[in-house]
């Protein structure tokens, strides 16, 4: 799944930080489970907008993933605040997996 955003460049690198928040019940990141639908970049407001899903609606870690994405978003970005929208609209399912998401869940 691609990643909207405004900002290509800061979507990277907020991408690549991503990959160490781990679903702790799945054993893979954030980013190859695909829970990143969108990331933008207000520079005037010093603000990240990150909107992302859970595998579930009744995930258990739910919390405990959002706080990691916002907290590592605040740490890549020190000057920003990141403010995380928890959607499930579309709802996530096995499709959203990255490649390499697929790859590790296949050797585990």
């Amino acid at each position: 799944m691609n990643v909207i955003t405004n900002n290509n460049i800061k979507c990277t690198v907020a991408l690549a930080a991503l990959q160490n928040v781990m679903d702790p019940e799945i054993g893979l990141n954030v980013v190859d489970l695909g829970l990143i639908y969108q990331l933008d970049f207000d520079e005037t407001e010093r603000k990240i907008f990150c909107r992302m899903t859970l595998t579930t609606q009744f995930c258990p870690m739910g919390e405990s993933i959002t706080d990691a994405v916002k907290e590592t978003l605040n740490f890549t970005f020190p000057k920003c605040d990141a403010a995380i929208e928890l959607t499930f609209e579309p709802a996530w399912n096995h499709e959203m997996i990255s490649e390499e998401g697929h790859e590790f869940l296949n050797e585990r």
